[in-house]
C-alpha cells in the first residue's frame, strides 16, 4: 500500500530519531542491577541524582554518541549498585566524625558498591570507567599541580579501586593519584591489601577500613567506635592524649599533609539526596543517603528534652587566652594568598558568570531604588515648578515646595559570617567565598559598605584549651574547650579591590576545622555595633549546628547549641542589628526567624542575594508607607 502524503515513512522524510529505547533499556538494566522493579528511573536537564527509590539521570542528546551512551550507563551502573550493596544503618555505624575522615570513608564505600559490580560484570565495569573518566576530565583533574589541588578522597577511593577490581585509575586522573600513592602506600599499603576479602561485606569492610584511617593519622576523627572503656578515654572522646595532641600540632600550622585541599561535599549536603552528576561528582552518590535515617555523625547525642533547648544563660569558656581574631594576611603571605585566589577562580569559573548576573540584578535593584526621590507639598523647600501656577495664582499657599529625599542605602553595612568549618570543604566553600566576593564588589558600587569574616577553630578536638584543662586535673564542667580562631577577610572600611586575594584563604589545606557559631555571632554582632552607620545588616552562611567534639565530651550533649539559640534570640529581640541566615543543606529556620534552607551549595548565590534585596525592598516600602501617612495628615 502506497504511504499516506506527509508519511513519515515517504523517501527523504525520515522519522526523527527517538532515544526512547535507549531510556528503556537503561531503566530496565538500573531496575534489574539494584534489585528494585519500583525504581522510579527520570530522564532530565537537571542535575543527576539518587534519592531513596528515585533516579535522575541526564537528558541524552538527540543523536547519542557511544560515549555518551557509556556515561549515562556508568552513572546509572553506580547509582544502582549503591541501591543494592550499600545498608545506611551499617554505614552509620561505622561513620568516622571527622569531616575529613568521613569524606574518605563515602568515597571509599562508593568504591566498594561499584567494585562489587565491576567485578561480576565485565559491561558494569567498563560502563564506570568511561563513566570517571568523563568526571575527572571535567572537573579538571588532568591539569592539577600540587597535592592541595588533588583531593585525598579521590586518590583513596581510586587506589581502593584498583586494590579491588585490578582496574587502573582512569587517565584523567593518573596524575592525581600519583601525587598521593607514595604516601598512602607508606603509610597504609598493607592494610589497603586487607581491604580485598571483605569487599561482599559492609560492615566487615567498613571496620577494616577505619584500620586504614588509623594508618593514614587519622585515628582522632574516628569518633565512638574506637572509645575504650576506661571512663577518663570516654570523657576525652576516646582518643588518648597523645594522639590528639599530635594532631593539634600538625593542624595549628596548616600544613598536615593528610588533610586533603578539597572536600567534595560534607554528608550535611546531602539530606535532600540530592546528589551532583552534572559535573559528573559521581563520589557524591555515596553521601545521599547518608542522612535519611541517622543523625549527622559527631551530633548523635544531642536528643532534645523537654526544655532543653529554652535559652539559657549559663555558657562559660574554660580559658580566652588561646583564642585569636586574625586577619588573612596574617595568616598567609601574599604570594600564597595570590595562588590560593588563582585556585578559587579555577575551581568555580563557570559560576561566576551565574552569580554576576544575580548581583547585577541586585545592583540594578539597590540603583534604581537609589535615584533621586522627592518629596512633594512641602512647606518649606525648593519651589516645585510644577506647582507653578498654584505658586502664581495662590501665593499664600503653603504646599509648593519640594525637598529631596535622603537615601537610606548609603548609610548601611553589611556583615558575611561564612562558617569556616570542615564540613564546608569543597564546593560549599569555593561557592560560599565567590558569592561574597562578588556581592562585596556589587554592594561597594551601590555605596553599602561590606564586612567579611570567618569562623573555625585553631585544632581538631581542642588545642591548647583543652591541654590546660588536662594538665589542671580535668575540672567538671570546664565550658568550651576548644581555641578560637575568627578570620577577618575584609573590613567594613577596606575597599573590595584590597581584599579580594584574602577569600583564597579559604581554599588553605588545614584551616578549616570545627565551629562555634555562637561565639562568632557574638563577635561578628559586637564588630556591627561598634559602626557608624543607622542600619546594620549581618548573614550567617552556615551548613550545621554547632559542633566541636571535645566541648561536646564534657559538657550536656546540646551545650553548644543551646548557646547559639540563646544568642539568636538576644540579638533578634534586643539589637538594631538586622539578623538572616542561610543553611547550606541543614535546616537553620529551626534557629533564625528570618532565615532560609538550601539544599545545593550553587543556591547560595541567588540566597544571599534575594535576601538582601527582600530587605532593601522592606525599608523602601516602609519608608513609602510612612511619607504618605505624613502627607495624608498634613492634608
Amino acid at each position: 500500500m502506497a504511504p499516506r502524503p506527509g508519511s513519515n515513512s515517504l523517501p527523504g522524510n525520515k522519522p526523527a530519531p527517538t532515544t526512547e529505547p535507549f531510556k528503556q533499556s537503561v531503566t530496565g538494566c538500573m531496575r534489574a542491577i539494584a534489585g528494585e522493579p519500583e525504581l522510579e528511573v527520570t530522564f532530565s536537564g537537571d542535575r543527576p541524582g539518587l534519592s531513596g527509590q528515585s533516579a535522575r539521570l541526564p537528558e541524552p542528546s538527540r543523536k547519542v554518541s557511544a560515549r555518551e551512551v557509556a556515561v549515562t550507563r556508568g552513572m546509572s551502573d553506580s547509582m544502582a549498585l549503591r541501591i543494592a550493596c550499600h545498608d545506611k544503618a551499617v554505614h552509620t555505624k561505622n561513620m568516622p566524625q571527622g569531616s575529613e575522615a568521613r569524606a574518605i570513608f563515602e568515597a571509599v564505600e562508593q568504591a566498594r558498591c561499584e567494585a562489587v559490580g565491576a567485578r561480576r560484570m565485565q559491561g558494569v565495569a567498563d560502563n564506570l570507567s568511561v563513566m570517571l573518566d568523563d568526571r575527572f576530565r571535567k572537573t579538571g583533574a588532568p591539569d592539577i599541580s600540587s597535592r592541595e589541588e588533588a583531593p585525598l578522597q579521590d586518590a583513596i577511593s581510586l587506589m581502593v579501586r584498583e586494590r579491588l577490581t585490578g582496574a587502573k585509575p582512569p587517565e584523567s586522573a593518573s596524575k592525581l593519584v600519583d601525587m598521593w600513592r607514595g604516601w598512602i602506600e607508606e603509610k597504609a599499603g598493607s592494610d589497603l591489601d586487607k581491604l580485598e576479602a571483605e569487599v561482599e561485606d559492609q560492615d566487615l569492610f567498613a571496620a577494616r577500613f577505619r584500620d586504614v584511617l588509623k594508618s593514614l593519622d587519622m585515628g582522632d576523627e574516628l569518633g565512638d567506635q574506637d572509645e575504650d572503656t576506661d571512663p577518663d578515654q570516654s570523657e576525652d572522646s576516646g582518643n588518648n592524649d597523645e594522639a590528639e595532641t599530635s594532631g593539634e600540632e600538625d593542624d595549628d600550622g596548616g600544613e598536615q599533609e593528610a588533610a586533603p585541599q578539597e572536600m567534595e561535599l560534607s554528608g550535611e549536603e546531602q539530606d535532600s539526596g540530592d546528589t551532583e552528576a552534572a559535573e559528573a561528582d559521581m563520589e557524591d552518590f555515596a553521601e545521599q543517603d547518608m542522612m535519611e535515617d541517622a543523625e549527622e555523625p559527631g551530633e548523635s547525642d544531642r536528643k532534645d528534652s523537654p526544655f532543653s533547648n529554652r535559652p539559657e544563660s549559663d555558657y562559660k569558656v574554660y580559658t580566652h587566652q588561646f583564642d585569636e581574631t586574625i586577619t588573612a594576611e596574617e595568616l598567609c603571605d601574599t604570594a600564597e594568598l595570590d595562588r590560593l585566589r588563582g585556585f578559587l577562580d579555577k575551581q568555580l569559573t563557570h559560576l561566576q558568570g551565574a552569580v554576576a548576573r544575580l548581583a547585577n540584578r541586585l545592583q540594578r535593584k539597590l540603583m534604581a531604588q537609589q535615584n533621586r526621590a522627592w518629596d512633594f507639598d512641602l512647606e518649606e523647600g525648593l519651589l516645585d515648578t510644577a506647582r507653578l501656577t498654584r505658586a502664581v495664582t495662590d501665593p499664600m499657599s503653603p504646599l509648593a515646595f519640594k525637598q529631596e529625599r535622603d537615601t537610606t542605602f548609603r548609610d548601611t553595612v553589611v556583615t558575611l559570617l561564612l562558617d569556616n568549618s570542615g564540613s564546608m570543604r569543597g564546593r560549599p566553600i569555593t561557592v560560599a567565598a565567590t558569592c561574597a566576593d562578588i556581592l562585596a564588589r556589587t554592594l561597594e558600587r551601590c555605596g553599602v559598605k561590606v564586612e567579611i569574616l570567618g569562623f573555625t577553630t585553631k585544632a581538631w578536638k581542642g588545642g591548647q584549651s583543652r591541654e590546660a584543662w588536662i594538665g589542671a586535673g580535668k575540672p567538671p564542667s570546664p565550658g568550651r574547650l576548644n581555641d578560637l580562631r575568627h578570620i577577618i577577610y575584609k573590613s567594613a572600611d577596606a575597599p573590595w579591590r584590597r581584599a579580594r586575594r584574602n577569600l583564597g584563604l579559604m581554599m588553605r589545606e588545614g584551616l578549616l576545622k570545627e565551629n562555634i557559631d555562637g561565639e562568632a555571632l557574638i563577635w561578628a554582632h559586637e564588630r556591627l555595633l561598634a559602626r557608624q552607620e543607622q542600619r546594620k545588616i549581618l548573614m550567617m552562611i552556615s551548613d550545621g549546628a554547632p559542633v566541636d567534639d571535645t566541648t561536646l565530651s564534657v559538657n550536656i550533649g546540646n551545650y553548644l547549641e543551646r548557646h547559639l539559640r540563646y544568642v539568636i534570640e538576644d540579638i533578634e529581640t534586643r539589637s538594631p542589628v538586622e539578623l538572616i541566615a542561610i543553611g547550606i543543606g541543614h535546616d537553620v529556620t529551626r534557629y533564625y526567624r528570618r532565615a532560609v534552607t538550601i539544599v545545593d551549595a550553587e543556591e547560595l548565590a541567588g540566597a544571599m542575594t534575594d535576601q538582601l534585596a527582600d530587605l532593601f525592598d522592606d525599608e523602601v516600602d516602609a519608608s513609602a508607607q510612612g511619607r504618605g501617612r505624613r502627607r495624608a495628615g498634613r492634608r
